[in-house]
């Protein structure tokens, strides 16, 4: 500060604070040797308090408004600096800004889960996030507790330790609350009442400080138990499995015959699945039939012969001697693949079943000999 400024300085004749930061809750005003004019302007805008600090000794506090310092407005500081009938001189006091509008962009979180003990899926841990806004209320407690000496007093120097105390309060609150997780959701608003009401019974007379609003947005469960419960739900939205089995089977042969560049894969996995779809017919009681209940008594054996074929080291049947035939026709069943029926001792090539040898058809002769 140069010598001008100084001088210009010394006798101060305006006081007031503009503050363009939003989060600033203590500004103390600065001067050259605390050195104020008598009747100074005091302009207290809204959203603010002035407080008058004298020797260490908080004097006068000040709501919005504008004020001539005087003697018959600072009764405190008039009587701390020994003025009995007024003063003419200039006076040493230090003008503490105190913002008392609400910081609202203000977020909380615990930092590690919370154990609890929950009535469906037993020991769980929990995670919270949620946000809150942050009132000056008593200007004396806040100097005299958090700010001290301080020239300027920022949210973040208060931030950790309200975080702090919301998460203990909330884990206290939802350890007693007996909730269960999956009922969380509809307590939200209530248990962000409760919690702003323990937060505010701790701060408002220790720092003079006020939570006006606090919410929980969000409880959330570890993500291996949440990718569980998805599996769960998804499971109870396909209902028959058996259905859908076939549904997705149905779809992936479409597939398989869509795509001619395949070639012979895409024909194997077509035998396979047209086996797997069969059989799973054949089980429910044939196309669109319904499946026969365990308590009923079997359908009686088919007419037909009943065929089984060994592939990879799998049985996949039973099969219609029409469908055998098709896949022999189409050289998906060659005359080496093992079949079986019943009645047949053990599996056997196909080629070599009477059943089966014709569908083959018969090798030609040697050629004869040249004359």
């Amino acid at each position: 500060m140069g010598l001008f400024d100084k001088l210009r300085n010394e006798l101060i004749d305006i006081i007031e604070w503009v503050d363009d930061s939003n989060h600033t809750l203590v500004w103390r005003f600065p001067r050259y040797q605390n050195e104020i004019k008598n009747g100074a302007q005091l302009i207290v805008r809204p959203g603010q308090m002035a407080v008058f600090v004298h020797r260490g000794e908080v004097a006068d506090v000040f709501e919005p408004g504008s004020y001539e310092l005087k003697t018959d407005n600072l009764p405190l500081l008039s009587t701390l600096a020994g003025w009995k009938y007024g003063f003419d001189s200039p006076f040493r006091s230090e003008v503490y800004f105190v913002s008392t509008k609400q910081i609202t962009d203000l977020k909380w979180g615990t930092p590690n889960p919370i154990m609890l003990r929950d009535p469906d899926f037993g020991p769980i841990r929990l995670r919270a996030f949620g946000t809150y806004s942050l009132k000056a209320i008593d200007a004396r407690a806040l100097l005299t507790e958090l700010v001290g000496t301080d020239s300027s007093f920022e949210t973040d120097e208060v931030t950790e330790l309200l975080r702090s105390i919301i998460n203990t309060g909330f884990a206290d609150m939802i350890g007693k609350s007996q909730v269960a997780a999956l009922d969380l959701a509809s307590k939200y608003r209530e248990m962000s009442d409760d919690l702003r009401t323990i937060v505010c019974e701790r701060i408002d007379d220790e720092y003079g400080l006020e939570v006006p609003q606090l919410f929980i947005v969000n409880i959330s469960l570890p993500e291996n138990v949440e990718k569980a419960l998805d599996t769960r739900t998804s499971m109870g939205v396909i209902g028959d499995m058996g259905q859908y089995q076939q549904y997705q089977m149905g779809q992936a042969m479409l597939a398989a015959a869509d795509n001619p560049a395949g070639g012979g894969a895409a024909e194997g996995m077509g035998l396979g699945m047209g086996f797997a779809m069969a059989n799973r017919m054949v089980q429910a009681g044939g196309p669109g039939g319904a499946a026969v209940a365990p308590s009923m008594a079997p359908p009686p054996a088919p007419a037909a012969a009943a065929w089984h074929v060994a592939e990879g080291g799998q049985t996949r049947g039973p099969f219609t001697q029409q469908q055998v035939s098709q896949a022999i026709a189409s050289g998906q069943i060659t005359a080496a693949t093992q079949v079986w029926s019943n009645g047949m001792q053990g599996w056997s090539p196909a080629g070599q079943v009477p059943q089966l040898s014709g569908a083959f058809g018969a090798s030609a002769p040697p050629p004869p000999p040249a004359s």
